[in-house]
């Protein structure tokens, strides 16, 4: 079986672009601090699993623009002759470099920081470029005329916005309409423990046939099986450098991740499983972005295809568990 015959792909909304049901993203384990061989192993798996969709972002590493360089690397000395069968996307909108042309929206930093991304990966262009983050002082129509004027040049073929709600997301979409360069995707937050999304975006997302990539589905590793008996020494809990803290592993949410837990042992499914699951047996959802630190970790996350079939009781038990956790406790 070919790799393309092991992966399910999806249409991207209403547009001519698919993406596979489960994406690689490179925000962790793809920085300088990480090791080579272990995250070039990843991609070599992912690759070959029918993962045809890398997504990145100028910042992402740590440090900043080291995931994008390593990236880079690994494209030039192992996936030659490649290009036209991946999907690789970027991002800039959040803290780049010093100074006032090195973070939001503005088009002096959206053309700088991909020409940067570009230089950085060896890339002529790339797939999707994404704003990154809503900005509260550039205007709206300056951000999405230079998303449309990268594509125009040929350095992006599809636009994206990341982290918009709903109706900065409308705004955003009509002005990239208006302009001819139809926004493509939306990568928000979404998870079984973040789920802001299902108050309207998902709705903006399906009238305007956007696609929707959601980032962080497993909450940052608390959706896996790693914290099921407290904080291991090598998760990203316990990095002083990452984003998920001691903090929020309290004892109801460590209560909430066994309870859930034990419902995808009941679907045959590891925790991870089930929560990429969840997020896919929605139509609207085009692909899933999961980040691994190994090979194992993402085959086992790929297994979520297997079973994207929820019944009634099962949801109906997952809303109870999930509506139980007093904040804080």
């Amino acid at each position: 079986m070919s790799k393309y015959e092991q992966m399910t792909y999806r249409r991207c909304g209403s547009s001519g672009l698919k993406l596979p049901a489960v994406s690689l993203g490179l925000w962790h384990n793809f920085g300088f601090v990480d090791r080579y061989e272990h995250f070039r192993e990843t991609l070599h798996t992912a690759f070959d699993k029918g993962i045809t969709h890398f997504d990145l972002a100028n910042n992402y590493g740590p440090p900043p623009g080291s995931a994008e360089e390593n990236f880079g690397k690994i494209l030039r000395s192992d996936f030659t002759g490649y290009r036209d069968e991946m999907i690789i996307s970027t991002k800039a909108g959040y803290t780049m470099w010093a100074g006032p042309y090195g973070d939001w929206g503005s088009k002096k930093y959206l053309v700088a920081s991909l020409d940067q991304s570009l230089k950085r990966m060896g890339l002529e262009y790339v797939d999707i470029f994404y704003h990154h983050r809503p900005d509260p002082e550039t205007p709206l129509e300056e951000t999405m005329r230079t998303l449309d004027l990268v594509v125009r040049q040929g350095k992006a073929l599809y636009a994206g916005i990341s982290n918009y709600p709903a109706d900065l997301a409308e705004k955003a979409f009509k002005i990239l309409r208006e302009l001819g360069t139809p926004c493509v995707i939306h990568q928000p937050k979404y998870s079984m423990f973040e789920r802001w999304v299902e108050d309207g975006l998902l709705d903006t997302l399906e009238k305007n046939g956007v696609g929707c990539i959601p980032f962080s589905p497993l909450a940052q590793g608390m959706l896996t099986n790693k914290y099921l008996h407290g904080i291991p020494e090598n998760s990203r809990a316990a990095k002083p450098h990452g984003f998920l803290q001691k903090e929020a592993l309290t004892e109801s949410r460590l209560r909430q991740i066994n309870d859930l837990n034990a419902l995808a042992v009941n679907r045959g499914q590891s925790l991870a499983q089930m929560a990429l699951s969840w997020l896919l047996k929605d139509p609207r959802i085009t692909s899933v972005l999961v980040g691994a630190s190994s090979s194992e970790q993402l085959l086992d996350s790929l297994k979520c295809l297997d079973n994207l079939q929820f019944d009634q009781e099962e949801l109906t038990k997952i809303e109870q568990i999930l509506h139980t956790v007093p904040s804080g406790k």
